[in-house]
């Protein structure tokens, strides 16, 4: 006789649920790490913009040019603080999908579980009818011999 668990449709579907939850922080962590690296880029640009502006005004440069380069920083100033929120905000899809990831794992973890001790069960009544039978046998060939 064969093991046939009744639930197997839900273990199946709280694998696939951790699967799906998996891709989800997958997707959620490439994001942060766009984001991250679009932050460096704007703190790179301006850092070298910073340089430039120090550069202009040590060489006397015209104020149109001067005040040019420190519009396009301060502008760059303001791109690095919606970039960090953008950081932040990623950064708390990242714990949620964790989270979430966390929350299917031990779901399915509790009914493969469930599975086992199904199977354990099954697999002790199996062995106790085959003891019986074994034993039958045993008992109906020594009463044939004593005879």
């Amino acid at each position: 006789m064969r093991f046939h668990y009744a639930f197997q449709n839900i273990v199946n579907l709280k694998g696939n649920e951790k699967a799906q939850a998996e891709w989800l922080l997958s997707s959620a962590i490439v994001k942060l790490q766009e984001e991250e690296k679009s932050l460096h880029e704007y703190e790179d640009i301006r850092m070298k913009m910073t340089d430039q502006l120090q550069l202009e005004v040590e060489n006397a440069a015209s104020v149109a040019k001067i005040r040019e380069i420190q519009t396009y920083v301060e502008h760059l100033d303001q791109c690095i603080i919606n970039k960090l929120l953008d950081v932040r905000k990623a950064n708390v899809v990242v714990r949620k999908s964790q989270s979430h990831l966390t929350d299917k794992m031990v779901d399915e973890k509790v009914w493969v579980k469930s599975r086992e001790k199904a199977k354990d069960q099954f697999q002790h009544e199996t062995n106790l009818r085959e003891q019986n039978e074994l034993d039958e046998i045993a008992t109906v060939r020594f009463a044939m011999n004593a005879r």
